[in-house]
């Protein structure tokens, strides 16, 4: 399975999916244009992942702001890691923003996947 690496700008996030190396990473800043557009290979990775996935699979979400056209594609992304056995989310935020932390808190209650939080 081909790694799915994105660079990220100054307003899209970098992501990494690599299966063989065990590294699942979403970071920085995401208010693309078009979000179902720049997301769209991402969750296509996810839903062929799902059938050949690790055993172990953390996804870190490092995000520092994302708007609310990015926040329905991530909950569309942890949507899809629901459906892969072993998965976890690891969500970091700067330890003085509580509002990166709540929206990580609020994700959590929607779907049914484990959460760990951690600041940076």
């Amino acid at each position: 399975m081909d790694t799915l690496n994105i660079n990220g700008t100054e307003d899209t996030p970098s992501v990494t999916l690599d299966k063989s190396k065990g590294v699942f990473e979403i970071s920085g800043r995401s208010l693309p244009e078009d979000a179902a557009g720049f997301f769209k290979p991402v969750l296509s990775w996810i839903e062929a992942y799902k059938d050949q996935s690790n055993p172990a699979t953390n996804l870190q979400v490092k995000l520092e702001y994302f708007n609310t056209a990015s926040s329905k594609l991530i909950l569309d992304i942890l949507t899809k890691f629901e459906k892969i056995q072993g998965a976890k989310i690891i969500w970091y935020h700067f330890s003085d923003d509580e509002d990166m932390k709540e929206a990580g808190q609020e994700f959590s209650e929607l779907v049914e996947i484990p959460f760990e939080f951690k600041a940076m």
